[in-house]
Order: C-alpha cells, then structure tokens, then sequence
C-alpha cells in the first residue's frame, strides 16, 4: 500500500451499479474498520457515460483523494482506456471476462458463471472483499443491510451471489493489495457531506425543509424527508426555488426552524428571498452546493465559485454569517450553529457546500445527541405594551413574538416600516431602521470562528484554505514537511464575517503566502485583501470541475 493507503476506482457508465458496488464496499470497509474518503464522479445523464466512484482507504484517518489508482475495477472497456495510465507499478486492474480484454495486470473475472446477471454487483463485491483480505461475514451482513432482509428469495439470492465471488477468489493467489488487520476496530459512522447536513439540522430542531431538487443539493432534502415522520418535520419540494424560500421564510415566520438547499443557478432565484428574510428579520438557514458555472456550467461536479456571489447576495445591507466545512463534523456543527445565529440574530444565515465534499463518503465517530439540545425560536415579549416588532436595541435584536401565540398583534413588512411593523417612507426613520439591522452585525462577528492554523509559527511556506479544500491542502503540507520544508495551513471554515485580527498574525509572519482555491479568480484571497488589507499574490487555483488533490496542489507549486 503506497504512502500506506490504497487507492480503489470502480469505473463504468451510469446505470450499470457501479455506485452500487462501491457503496457496499465503502460500508465493508468502514465497518471492519478502515477510514475512507469517496470521490464520486458523474455525468448528467441517466443512463450511459463515464462515471466512476473512487475509494481511498487506510488504516490511519484519511483526509483527501489522491489522482493514482492502485485498484481498478472497470465495469466497461472505456474505464480501461480512460484509467490505465493511472494505474501505479503494483496496481491491477479487475474486468469483467466478458468484455474480451487481458494482459499481466488484469484479473479477468467470469461473472457469468456467477449466476443471474441482476446479482453481478454482489458477486463483485465477493471478489472485491477476498481480494482485499475483509472478512466475508462482514459483507454478508453488509449486504442484508443495504438490500434488506424481508424478501427471503432475493436475500438468498444476494448470499449465493456473494459466496460464488468468495469462492472464486478463494482459487486464486494472495493479492499484493490485501489490507492489513485493524484489530479492535471502533465504531464509525460512513457518511457524506449532505446527510451530515442534514443530521445538523435535525439536531438543530428543523421543522420545515423546502427545495426545488437541484444536483448537488437535492440529498439533503432526500434525507430529511426519509426522516420527516419521526421527526416530526415537513418536507416541501416546491415548484421552483422562489416558491422555495419564502415556503420557509413563512415556515419561520409562524415559529418553526426553517431551512433551504439549492445550488447556484437555484440560488440566483432565490436572492430577493435572502432580502425579504433581512428585512423582516426572519430566521432561515441556506445550503448553497456549489457546481461550475455561469448558468448550468458542469451541473455534476464541483467547484468553489460561489463566495462572492454569497457574500453579496441580496439587495441592500444587512448581516448575515457564511460558513464553508472543510470536513463531515463540520458540516453536522456548522449547520447547527447557523441554525443558533439565525435564531439569535433574526435573519438568513448560509453554509456553502460543495459537489465533492456533498457526495464524499468518510468515516466518522457516532454524534453525541443528547449532548446537543435542539435551538429553538426566542420569544421575547417587549418590555411595555403595545408590542413593537421592530424595536430599535442596542443590540439590532427586537424582541420577537410569534402570530397568534400571544394576545400581541405581530405586524412584519417586506418595506421599510416603524417600529410596530408598520410601512413607512419617513426618511427620517429608515436610516435608524439600517442601522438597528446592521448593529446585529456585532453580535454575528463576536461568534466567528476562528480560521484553523496547523504547523510551524513562522513558516516559510503558508497555505491558506476554504471549505472542502481542507484535506488536499493538509496532506500536501504533510509531504512537504517529510520532505524537510517548513509549511503551515490556515483554513477558514468561516469565511464571513471576518475577523482580521483572528489571522493576519499567520499571514505576515509566513515568508510567502499562497491561496488553494477551487476557483479561477481567488476568491478567498480577493476576501482577504479587502477586509484585512494583506494581498495574497501567489495561487493555486483549480476549475476544471474536479476536487483539489495533494498531487494537483504539489504540482502547481513546484512550477
């Protein structure tokens, strides 16, 4: 096993079961014990082109993809074609017998003597996990779990397949790529970015989930929905994303914690949205997956293109919190600390995702839920009758009352209006009314979260980071470091507002700093030399739809 991980590709066209096949796998192999990190790759289509599902697995935490392949299982001639010059000196490459292709580092394998072809994916799956040393008593239960146990025929049929996989690479030599023992292995938990969303918002104490589906976004409400009943929230897929947002603006209106995911071209609907809810200070949390762009741009892969168009999101001026997870616990904490600053500070709050990390698969310890009480909606009645919603604080917060939960008439107005709620073109007024909303500010950036530094103080080499880059960038300064250099990472897993004072100690003790970003223009470090006045000149951008990886970032700063 290189840099003791193994890097696994199972390439083949949509509709043929390859994530089938990888996901039973990915599961085999979190349960006996291994860390993983799954990059998936898709074209949007049905049916037909080239997909791939990719498994990177170790016995130590693994934080990134890598771009080698040590095993490849092709499911069609053109993943052979495509994948082979990525195949490392030891790697092999399983294929189907069918498909008439040999050579020294093939595994020809006659699924067809298997048995039925609708249950070839089981019997890869034997073959995958002899090759690989995982106990086949893990994988039966893997199996029974995945397709259930209820249909007696159909799980014989699953446990014959699988038996004749084992079986037949029982016939065969002890594989180079064999894994080795984790003796005792811990509990984990596999997970992906989107239902580690959406497990955040649950614990949060969601009520009301509405989305129009749009790639990458569109599992989280699949989640959400597959838990609603027990629960006890309602999922509303609407009939477009303007529908969308404000089903959840008046979700929270009425007192029920509200969120909404989409994707960029589904966001640009919803931006008048994002202004309703700060001007009549309504709590709702946003998921933004980001994808390629402009307009539907590369709808099934990844990118971190849409920062700015976050950030400034909205008409006019008014606080508002961005949070950016570079792993799968923060995507479960940083959903429900927007959850707590929206309710707290009475406005939209946002966490911006990514394809790759909402489609990664990784291994994780369980959550500790009883730890974690869920948030829920302030009412603060105000201090002498008649009831102003709109109060001008100290703060910027007024106290909220819920509609019909009080003997308080609650007055909201999408314009400008008094301090009761009422509609107002005093220009007298209106300025207060700015400022009251934008002295919540304060409260939103007394909670920031700090931006994580790793490594050495004075650095002759900083990386600076966002969001889902996280791994990559920590990996490659892990080489670098075994290869003597003396490198840091700063990464923000909040990237509004920002705190200049939090960071900008790291950035002018570095000797050089560069910027790791999935986006052609730098737009983290666009951020920076606006709010902290420090001009990261040197970047390592990528934006061809596919995630950062430790080679990628190596390579670029090697030139």
């Amino acid at each position: 096993m290189k840099d003791a991980t193994l890097s696994i590709l199972i390439g083949g066209e949509a509709g043929q079961g390859l994530v089938t096949v990888g996901q039973l796998l990915a599961k085999c192999l979190v349960r006996s014990g291994y860390f993983i990190v799954v990059t998936q790759s898709y074209q949007s289509r049905i049916r037909g082109g080239h997909n791939t599902y990719a498994i990177r697995v170790g016995v130590d935490e693994v934080v990134a993809p890598t771009e080698s392949v040590e095993l490849l299982i092709a499911l069609d001639t053109d993943t052979v074609a495509l994948h082979r010059h990525d195949l490392s000196p030891d790697g092999l490459i399983v294929v189907d017998s069918a498909l008439g292709i040999n050579g020294e580092r093939f595994l020809t394998v006659p699924y067809k003597e298997f048995g039925k072809e609708r249950f070839a994916n089981v019997a890869a799956l034997g073959v995958l996990c002899s090759l690989l040393g995982l106990e086949q008593g893990v994988a039966a239960e893997t199996v029974d779990d995945f397709f259930g146990k209820k249909d007696k025929s159909l799980a014989t049929e699953n446990k014959r397949a699988l038996n004749a996989g084992v079986n037949w690479m029982a016939t065969k030599k002890r594989s180079k790529l064999r894994l080795p023992e984790v003796p005792n292995p811990s509990q984990r938990l596999m997970m992906n970015g989107n239902e580690a969303i959406a497990l955040g918002s649950l614990s949060a104490g969601v009520r009301f989930f509405s989305f129009y589906p749009m790639t990458p976004s569109t599992s989280i409400g699949l989640n959400l929905a597959a838990n609603a009943g027990k629960m006890g929230l309602v999922v509303e897929q609407a009939e477009d994303e303007i529908a969308a947002i404000n089903m959840a603006i008046g979700a929270s209106f009425a007192g029920a914690p509200s969120m909404v995911a989409t994707s960029g071209g589904g966001f640009a609907l919803m931006v008048e949205g994002v202004s309703l809810a700060a001007m009549t200070e309504t709590p709702v949390v946003v998921v933004v997956a980001q994808r390629p762009g402009p307009a539907t741009g590369l709808p099934t892969r990844t990118a971190q293109a849409d920062l700015e168009f976050v950030l400034h999101s909205g008409h006019g001026e008014f606080p508002r919190a961005i949070f950016s997870p570079g792993t799968i616990e923060q995507c479960f904490h940083l959903t429900r600390k927007a959850f707590e600053l929206a309710e707290r500070y009475q406005g939209p709050m946002f966490v911006l995702t990514d394809q790759f990390l909402a489609d990664s698969y990784r291994a994780v310890p369980p959550f500790e839920l009883e730890r974690l009480p869920p948030v829920e909606p302030v009412q603060k009645p105000g201090e002498t009758p008649p009831y102003q919603r709109y109060a001008i604080t100290e703060t910027g917060i007024s106290p909220r009352l819920l509609p019909g939960l009080s003997e308080q008439l609650v007055v909201a107005d999408s314009d400008e209006h008094t301090e009761d709620g009422h509609l107002t073109e005093d220009l007298v007024i209106s300025p207060r009314m700015v400022e009251k909303r934008l002295r919540k500010g304060a409260g939103v950036r007394s909670e920031v979260v700090a931006p994580d530094f790793e490594g050495e103080a004075e650095p002759d080499l900083l990386l600076v980071s966002w969001g889902s880059s996280k791994g990559a960038v920590t990996e490659a300064t892990s080489r670098m470091r075994s290869g003597g250099e003396r490198v840091a990472t700063l990464h923000f897993s909040q990237v509004w507002p920002m705190v200049p004072e939090q960071f900008i100690g790291y950035l002018e003790s570095a000797r050089e700093v560069v910027s790791v970003e999935g986006n052609a223009l730098g737009q983290l470090a666009r951020l920076i030399r606006r709010e902290a006045g420090f001009d990261i000149e040197r970047k390592v951008l990528r934006y061809d739809g596919l995630p950062l990886t430790p080679e990628s970032i190596l390579e670029e700063l090697s030139r």
